[in-house]
Parts: structure tokens; sequence; C-alpha cells
């Protein structure tokens, strides 16, 4: 008979360290940013008095698309879903007070996440930070924007270079940071069920690790750094099972198809986010109960980091006193709920061990699938991953819409006449402010500085060069992040969906 797998043995079903969160709770982190960085930076303060141990950065639509506040595209859209930053100056006041070699710093930035990264690298570096030291994730994960998400701005070939070429400069010089934190969030998010979601976000960690691999890493010297970050959803033994069949899987496929032997490298290290899409318009404060389910589910499943949403996302940004509560969730599970006191309290369930072989193996005919089509940039171009997900999509709403499937204050127990919730509104004034003070750095920099390195990025761009040295310098002569994005374009197009 065999010995019974052990917490923090391979292949890591049961947690990936032996006393979890005996030893160490997950990183509280609430996903945050809006306006501008000022704005931005008073709700990080007021998050890490009520009790966060991380920050995590969201930032709006123009940035991740690398279009500068200014751009014709970008109006509207300024400050709305994130927060904005198109400079050096913006991402220091967005940081200004918060000592960045003392806090954890996730930020979900993906097609200009070499911009950010520097940015952000450039103000610890001013602090006096030892960036040695210097902990955090950048989400840096492109291939799920052309499968689920859409804020690509490179094809995909190309944006891939800019990934490995950040693996090898940030192996160098950040050791500590996780360079790419590879997403099944969205991809669950846009309609893929729990066993899609393992299974194409594990073939996009693959295809990252190939490309790394052609380009000369070796696979211990980058994969202790590789992170995941994936959905809490609302059935929670499911979900429960899903962590662990991920683990189980990634483990097995570092180790025999790619030869890792460090065992960091083995290790699959997530954050967890409860459902957006899970979160409804009625009855908002029902939102609490879902998202305390979902997070217990990600606790017993050995999230890492985990965020918690706020009652009021379907309706507007959350208030304070929202991302209060979602926060205090998070709390009550780690401090009252006793499930820290051992690792993995669900394993040697019969139906918990069960759902985690059948997640398991249909997320492997999944990856065996992608392999034989060329790979997940085949499987991308073929449109196959997307329409799985369309697909799967479809079929959940219709449940819902025929009554198959309930969702509380939508298709059943529905109140008429809800008292409204008090919501965020944000200051249409800060659009321009942003944009002001944008035109005010052009006018006041050395130009002839950005030009110049600017060109020599482009040059970079077109040769073999890694690009992260040459980003770095620009952002430090206060080139906009869309002004690296458009050299960038110059040379590399840009994606068109089918």
């Amino acid at each position: 008979m065999n010995a019974p797998e052990l917490p923090g043995s391979f292949p890591y079903t049961r947690g990936i360290y032996r006393d979890m969160y005996r030893g160490r709770l997950w990183t509280m982190r609430q996903y945050a940013g809006f306006g501008t960085a000022e704005e931005s930076n008073k709700r990080y303060r007021y998050l890490l008095s009520q009790g966060i141990t991380g920050l995590s950065v969201a930032f709006d639509l123009p940035t991740q698309m690398g279009m500068d506040s200014d751009h014709v595209l970008a109006a509207g859209e300024v400050g709305r879903v994130g927060v904005a930053i198109c400079s050096l100056a913006d991402m220091e006041r967005l940081f200004e007070g918060i000592r960045l070699d003392e806090i954890t710093t996730s930020m979900t930035i993906n097609s200009t996440a070499a911009i950010l990264l520097s940015l952000y690298v450039l103000v610890a570096k001013r602090q006096g930070a030892n960036l040695r030291k210097l902990s955090g994730t950048i989400q840096n994960d492109i291939l799920k924007e052309y499968i689920a998400r859409g804020t690509y701005i490179y094809p995909p070939r190309p944006a891939m270079r800019v990934i490995t070429d950040l693996f090898a400069w940030a192996g160098r010089e950040l050791p500590e940071w996780n360079t790419i934190s590879i997403s099944g969030y969205h991809i669950r998010e846009a309609g893929s069920t729990a066993v899609q979601e393992v299974a194409f976000t594990l073939a996009n960690a693959i295809a990252y690790i190939e490309a790394a691999v052609r380009a000369g890493l070796p696979i211990d010297s980058f994969a202790p750094r590789l992170s995941f970050f994936f959905n809490a959803h609302n059935n929670f033994l499911e979900e429960v099972a899903k962590f662990r069949a991920a683990r189980r899987l990634y483990a097995k496929i570092m180790s025999d198809r790619f030869g890792a032997r460090n065992p960091r490298s083995l290790m699959l290290r997530f954050h967890a986010q409860t459902a957006g899409s899970s979160l409804t318009a009625q009855q908002p404060d029902v939102n609490v109960v879902r998202v305390s389910l979902q997070a217990l589910a990600a606790v017993l499943g050995g999230a890492q980091s985990l965020h918690t949403n706020s009652r009021d996302e379907a309706l507007s940004l959350p208030t304070e006193e929202s991302a209060r509560l979602a926060l205090r969730t998070q709390q009550i599970i780690a401090h009252e709920s006793g499930v820290v006191n051992t690792a993995d309290p669900l394993g040697g369930s019969h139906y918990i061990e069960q759902l985690t072989a059948e997640i398991e193996a249909g997320a492997k005919d999944y990856i065996d699938r992608i392999d034989a089509m060329g790979g997940t940039l085949a499987a991308i171009e073929n449109n196959f991953i997307q329409s799985e997900i369309q697909n799967s999509a479809y079929d959940y709403q219709q449940e819902i819409e025929k009554g198959e499937r309930i969702i509380v204050g939508v298709n059943k127990f529905r109140q008429e006449n809800a008292v409204p919730l008090r919501t965020f509104r944000l200051d249409p004034e800060l659009e321009k402010q942003q944009v002001d003070r944008l035109r005010e750095l052009r006018a006041c920099r050395d130009n002839a500085e950005v030009l110049r390195c600017l060109t020599l990025l482009e040059a970079a761009a077109r040769s073999a060069d890694n690009l992260l040295p040459h980003i770095l310098a620009a952002c430090e002569a206060n080139a906009t992040v869309g002004e690296i994005s458009d050299r960038l374009r110059s040379v590399f197009g840009e994606y068109r969906d089918r």
C-alpha cells in the first residue's frame, strides 16, 4: 500500500508547503485603482490601514492598450476601470509614501507589462530600495488576451519575444520578482468550465516555457518565478478540487515534459480572485455570501494570495465601505473559521479526490489535443480555444435562461423595489487633470533625450537585443507609455482579431 501523499511533497496535490497556513497566511490583496495616481494612492493607503498585506494595481484601458491619456481613443476611458499611468511621474505619485521594499505589489498589466514594470523599478530605485529584494508579480500574460480578454497590442509571436526578454532581464536584476502570472481567471470570466480553465491556463504556461527555453534560458533559471492566477467560482467543491488538480498536473508537466529539477520549479503558486462574473446587480448584498464561499474555496484549495470582490462591483467601482467588507471576509476566514489549522482540510474526501482526478484527466486531454494542433499559438490562430470557451459560455447562459441553473435574485427569489445601494462615482474632472498634466510633462522634459532613447529602443526591437534595458532608459528619460508602445508598434505591427 502506497504511503499517503503529504502536503509540501511532489506532486503537491495537497499544497506546495508542508505547513501551509500554519506557517504563513496567504497574502491578502484588494485589487484597486481608479482615476489619477493620487486618487488611487489614497485608496491604497486606506486599504493598508485596514490590514491588507499586499497591493494589487488595476490600470485603466488606455494604459493597458499602450495609449496615453490624451489619445483620441482614450476619451471617456481615462481612469475608468483602473488608474491612468502615462509616465514615471504618474508612477511616483501612485506609490507616494509607500515603501516598495516593504510591500509586495501585484500589477494586472499585460501588453505594456515591460513598460509598467520598468516604471515601478525606477520608483523603487529612487526610494533607495535594493532591487534584488524587490518582491511582487507582473501579470505579463499576453496569450489569454488573445483567448479571452482582448487588451493585446502586437501579434502573438513578437509579444512572446517581449515576455521572454522580461524573463531574462528580471532573472538577472529582480531575482525575487514573479515575472508572469499565467491567468485562468479571465478564461473563466469569459465563460469556460473549470476543466477548461485549468487546461488552457497550463497550455499557455507550456507555450511560455517553450519560448523561454528556445530563447536559451535554462528551465530552472526562470521556472521558480512563474506564478498563476485562478478564478474562485460558485461550485464550491469543484473549485477546491480544481486548484488541487492544477497543482498536480503542473508538477507532472514540469518534471516529465521539461525536466525541471529545482523543487520550486515544480510548485504551482497561485493568486485567486473571486468570480466577478458571478456578481449580480440584483440584490447586491447577496454578493457578500457568494464572495465568502468563493474565498473559502480558494483557501481550502491552497491559494498563496487572494482578492475578494466587493458586493457593489456589478454596479460600479467599489466604495471604501464595500472594499473594507470584502477584506474583512478574508480576515474572518483567516482568524475565526479554523480552516487554517491544517493543510488541505478536505483531502481524503472520496468526492474531492474523485473530482480532482476528473479535472486533471479532462485538462490533460485538452492539452494533448492542443499539442496535436501544434501548440497554444496554433490553437489560438485556429480559433480552437476561443470557440471552446464561447460554446461553454453559451451553454451556461442557456441553463440560466431555461431555469436549469438557479441564480438567486436573477431567475429565482427576486426582490422587487429593492432599496438601491450607494455606489461609487468617479469625478469626470480627473480625466482633464490627467491630460493636462501629461501635456505639461511633454513640454518640460528633455525631448531630444526622449527621442534618442526611443530611437535606440526601435533599433533594439529590429535586432535580437533584450528590450528591457532600452525600455527602462526611455522610461527614465520621461518617455510615455504610449510613445514607447508606438515605437514597438512601428516594428511589430498590431494584432487584428479575425
